[in-house]
C-alpha cells in the first residue's frame, strides 16, 4: 500500500506548494512528494520563523500522509469542496499519520544559527496509523473508540454512522479518554481552576456541553461512558482499575456541579450575545462573569460565540484576569511560608500540630489524601484537604484521638536538608500543586510524619497542648477543610 503514502517537504523560500514530480525520488514516484514554505512545514514552539523569539530553538518538518482516495468522495462532500483537493487539504481524503521534525536552528537577534546538538523529533499517531492499517478514514469507528462510541449511542439512542454532526460523538470520547487517564493516573489530577487541574476542568465542562448536543438525559452518563474506557485500556494501564472508583467519584461530582449552572450560563450568554451580530466582540467583562460565577472555561465561552461568528474582547479578558490575580495576591499579603500568618511560638506549635493532621486524615481516613492549602494564626489552625466527602463523627474522633496520642508520645521533630528528588524518594510529603527548589528541608516527627516544609517546628510534641477539631466543612469542588486549635 506504499502508493497511499504522500509525503511534505520544506521547501526553503518557496511562496506556494508545488508538486515536485521526480521517479529516482526513494520511491514516492507519480508526483507524492510536495514541497510547501515555512507557513506549513516549519516547527517551533510559537510557529513560523517570523514569530520565533531569540534563543528559540526550531526547524523544518517533513509530515507524512496516507491518501484514502479520490472514489470516497470525501472532499466533494467537505466543507472543502468548492476548493482544490490537496495533501494539506481538511477534507479528510489525507491523513497526517506522521512528522518529522529536523531540529537544526536556533534564532539570535539578527538570524539563525546551527544547534549545537541536533536531533530529528519523529511523531507518529498509532490510531492514525491504525485508522491507516485498515484503511478506515474514522478512527473513531477503529477498535480503540468503537466500544466507547456504541456507548454513546446507547445513552443517546442516536446512531453515529447516521448522524449528520459526528461532531459531539467524537469530542466526547476524545475528552473523557483523556480525562480518565489523567485522574487514574498514579499522581492523579482532579478538576480545579488551576494548573493542570485547570485542562481536565476544561475537557469535561466541553463533553458535558456537546453531551446537550446530544440531548442526554440520563444522569451520571459521564461514568457510564468511563466505565468502558476503563475496561478497554485496564490491562495495560492497571491503575486505571486501582485508581476507578477515584475516577467516577471526579466525574460525578464535576458533572452536578456543572450541570447546576450550565442552563443559567447558557441564558445569560443568550441574553449577552442577543444584539450583537457577526463581527461584533463580546465585552470582558461578560466572558469573565461567564468564567467566574458560571463555570464556563474561557475557551468554551470563546468556541459557542465563534459559531456566530463573534469573537471575545482577548485583550480585555487578560485585563481582567490581571486584576482578579492581583486581588489574590494582595489577599495572601503578610503570609509566612507554609501559610503562616508569623511565626510565634502559638504559631509555630499549631503549625506542627497541622503536620499531625496531614498524616492522620492519611491514616484514619483516606492515604491518597493530600494538603491542599493551610493558614495558620495563633488562634487557630485551617488546613485544606482533598476529599470528595464530610467526614464523619466517628472519624474526626479518631483523627483528634491519634494526634493526642502522638502529642503526649514526645516524639522528637528533626529537620534535615536534602535533594527534592531524595526527599520525594524517602517519602516525604509535598503540598498538592507546590512547586519546590532542587534543594528542600524535610522536618519529620518521628516515624510519624514526614513532609518537605519550610518551618519552623517545635523540637518536641510534648510542646503542644491538647488538639481539638472545631469545625469540619466544604471550601469547594472535592476540597475539604478543617479548623483545630490547640486547648
Amino acid at each position: 500500500e506504499s502508493a497511499k503514502i504522500w509525503q511534505e517537504v520544506f521547501a526553503e523560500a518557496s511562496l506556494n506548494a508545488k508538486i515536485v514530480d521526480h521517479p529516482e525520488t526513494r520511491g514516492m514516484q507519480n508526483g507524492r512528494v510536495f514541497y510547501y514554505d515555512e507557513t506549513k512545514n516549519w516547527w517551533s514552539r510559537s510557529g513560523a520563523p517570523s514569530h520565533m523569539p531569540a534563543g528559540e530553538p526550531g526547524g523544518p518538518d517533513s509530515e507524512m500522509f496516507w491518501d484514502f482516495g479520490e472514489k470516497r468522495g470525501l472532499h466533494e462532500r467537505s466543507t472543502f469542496k468548492n476548493t482544490p483537493c490537496h495533501v494539506n487539504c481538511d477534507c479528510g481524503r489525507f491523513l497526517e499519520i506522521g512528522n518529522s521534525v529536523f531540529m537544526e536552528y536556533i534564532k539570535t537577534d539578527t538570524d539563525f544559527e546551527k544547534l549545537t546538538l541536533q536531533n530529528v523529533d519523529f511523531g507518529g499517531g498509532l490510531e492514525r496509523i491504525s485508522a491507516a492499517r485498515v484503511d478506515n478514514p474514522d478512527i473513531f469507528t477503529i477498535d480503540l473508540f468503537s466500544g466507547v462510541i456504541a456507548r454513546i449511542e446507547e445513552i443517546t439512542k442516536q446512531s453515529y454512522k447516521d448522524a449528520k454532526d459526528k461532531k459531539p460523538f467524537r469530542v466526547i470520547a476524545d475528552h473523557l479518554r483523556a480525562v480518565v487517564f489523567l485522574i487514574g493516573d498514579e499522581r492523579g489530577v482532579n478538576p480545579s481552576n488551576t494548573d493542570r487541574g485547570y485542562i481536565v476542568r476544561r475537557l469535561l465542562r466541553r463533553a458535558i456541553r456537546f453531551g446537550r448536543h446530544l440531548n442526554i438525559q440520563e444522569r451520571q452518563w459521564l461514568n457510564g461512558i468511563a466505565e468502558i474506557i476503563v475496561s478497554l485500556y485496564k490491562e495495560s494501564y492497571p491503575e486505571l482499575t486501582k485508581h476507578a472508583s477515584r475516577i467516577y467519584d471526579e466525574l460525578m461530582l464535576e458533572e452536578e456541579r456543572f450541570k447546576s449552572t450550565l442552563e443559567k450560563g447558557l441564558k445569560k450568554l443568550s441574553e449577552y450575545t442577543a444584539k450583537l451580530v457577526a463581527g461584533d466582540l463580546l465585552p470582558s467583562s461578560a466572558v469573565f462573569e461567564l468564567y467566574s460565577t458560571y463555570g464556563f472555561p474561557i475557551e468554551m465561552t470563546r468556541e459557542i460565540v465563534k459559531e456566530r461568528g463573534i469573537a471575545i474582547d482577548e485583550v480585555g479578558v487578560g485585563e481582567e484576569f490581571k486584576k482578579h490575580q492581583e486581588i489574590s495576591r494582595n489577599a495572601a499579603l503578610g503570609k509566612f511560608k507554609g501559610g503562616l500568618a508569623d511565626n510565634t511560638e502559638k504559631t509555630t506549635r499549631l503549625h506542627t500540630a497541622t503536620h499531625l493532621l496531614n498524616e492522620a486524615l492519611r491514616i484514619i481516613v483516606d492515604p491518597n489524601i493530600r494538603q491542599r492549602g493551610s493558614n495558620i494564626r495563633e488562634e487557630r489552625l485551617r488546613f485544606d484537604f482533598n476529599l470528595n466527602r464530610k467526614l464523619a463523627d466517628d472519624e474526626i474522633k479518631k483523627v483528634e484521638g491519634l494526634i493526642n496520642e502522638k502529642i503526649a508520645a514526645k516524639i522528637p521533630v528533626t529537620k534535615l536538608e536534602m535533594p527534592l528528588e531524595e526527599a520525594l524518594e524517602t517519602g516525604a510529603q509535598s503540598e498538592f500543586g507546590a512547586r519546590y527548589p532542587k534543594r528542600v528541608t524535610v522536618y519529620s516527627i518521628g516515624n510519624f510524619s514526614k513532609e518537605i516544609c519550610g518551618g519552623p517546628h517545635v523540637a518536641n510534641t510534648s510542646e503542644l497542648r491538647q488538639f481539638k477539631i472545631t469545625k469540619e466543612e466544604s471550601c469547594g469542588a472535592g476540597v475539604r477543610r478543617i479548623k483545630a486549635i490547640l486547648i
